[in-house]
């Protein structure tokens, strides 16, 4: 690529976490740059927060649709060719449809939309107008995480029979949302998060995972939905079982109430010959397990590890990389992606490798499925919604 990639984005201002962590993962390759944003609803707080990202003022916009529109009349040599949208859920669909129809390119975060119907009108414009649509599910970005996923699918432990995800957090088990916590605000109002709250956020997180790794589907679930802080409005833990594509079966939980927990992710995969285990607060480790073998520890950043964890990895072994470089992995690839399409040439496979629209309808999919099963005492297994026309 001959160039930087240049960047907006939507939302991320004064006061949002997500913002400052979308920037640095865009920014740590030196393959893109930001030029331009809508900061906030508020024209004022978007422009302060333009200036303290040194914007000019003609790049600061008051709304999306501002941006859109005056960046797409901007000479091809300045406007922006993507867009990174870090809203809360309710605030994805439009801003990003707005921007495959201006011609750009969108990453945006997870959960994809607000409802099932508007990842399918997403899916249906992405195809026609053969933009990318990424989405920062960011564990699927760590190089431990793509050397399981390489691992499972050379078949090294037969078929997958087995996966346990869990994702426990302990930040929410108090009802902090009323004590200004933006960030927790937000979650647990059905207004802005959706039909689900801790499986949204989380849930949704474990299952690409258990995808991702394992390159199976999920086809069904039953599931138990709780809330247990009095007078929210949505789940805040939940566990499922899971029926897999390949006869497999999985269990998955998450919970927003594990008082003391951080952010615990932890996966284990098994087949007829082994399995293995990832923890997201042990990044850099992925332990393999044998009947007939001691387990083997694998650590990423050396020699032994594939071509994919390699191009994924920045740091020799013993320097640990975490969740910024699992963001800026997804940033990377894509921005190689663009790259290579603005010089007529086909990227990498290993560049092709993040999460697209279609991870995102599995998201909202698993949501549909996941409250439909929490909540009807009646139903036992859900299938997973079918795809329009089908």
């Amino acid at each position: 690529m001959k160039r930087k990639l240049r960047m907006g984005m939507v939302g991320g201002g004064e006061g949002a976490f997500i913002g400052a962590i979308h920037r640095i993962a865009a920014q740590m390759d030196g393959q893109m740059e930001l030029v331009c944003g809508c900061f906030s609803s508020n024209p004022d707080v978007s422009l302060r927060s333009g200036r303290s990202l040194f914007l000019p003022d003609n790049r600061i916009y008051g709304s999306y649709r501002e941006m859109f529109e005056e960046e797409s009349l901007l000479p091809k040599d300045e406007r922006m060719d993507l867009v990174s949208i870090v809203t809360p859920n309710h605030l994805h669909f439009e801003p990003a449809m707005i921007a495959l129809e201006h011609g750009f390119h969108v990453i945006l975060d997870k959960p994809i939309t607000y409802n099932l119907e508007e990842a399918f009108l997403l899916r249906q414009k992405v195809e026609e107008t053969g933009l990318i649509l990424a989405l920062t599910h960011t564990y699927s970005g760590y190089p431990a995480v793509k050397e399981a996923r390489k691992r499972v699918s050379d078949g090294d432990f037969g078929k997958i029979r087995k996966i346990y995800v869990e994702y426990p957090q302990g930040w929410l088990s108090e009802k902090v949302e009323n004590s200004g916590n933006v960030q927790a605000s937000w979650r647990v109002d059905p207004k802005r998060s959706g039909k689900a709250g801790c499986m949204g956020d989380i849930g949704t997180h474990a299952l690409q995972l258990a995808e991702y790794i394992s390159g199976l589907k999920t086809t069904q679930l039953c599931a138990e939905l709780d809330t247990f802080v009095e007078g929210r409005q949505l789940d805040d833990d939940g566990a499922a079982l899971l029926r897999f594509n390949n006869g497999a079966s999985g269990v998955l939980m998450a919970s927003q109430i594990a008082a003391g927990e951080e952010n615990a992710l932890k996966i284990r995969v098994y087949g007829e010959r082994g399995g293995l285990e990832w923890a997201q607060q042990d990044p850099n480790t992925l332990i393999l397990k044998w009947n007939d073998y001691p387990s083997e520890i694998i650590r990423t950043g050396l020699g032994y590890m594939s071509g994919i964890a390699a191009h994924n990895t920045r740091t020799p072994g013993g320097h640990p990389e975490g969740y910024l470089e699992a963001f800026a992995n997804i940033y990377r690839n894509v921005a190689l992606t663009i790259g290579a399409w603005l010089e007529d040439t086909e990227p990498l496979p290993e560049w092709l490798d993040f999460p697209d629209i279609n991870d995102g309808i599995r998201g909202m999919q698993f949501i549909d499925t996941i409250v439909k099963a929490g909540y009807d005492e009646e139903t036992k297994w859900v299938k997973f919604p079918d795809e329009p026309n089908k």
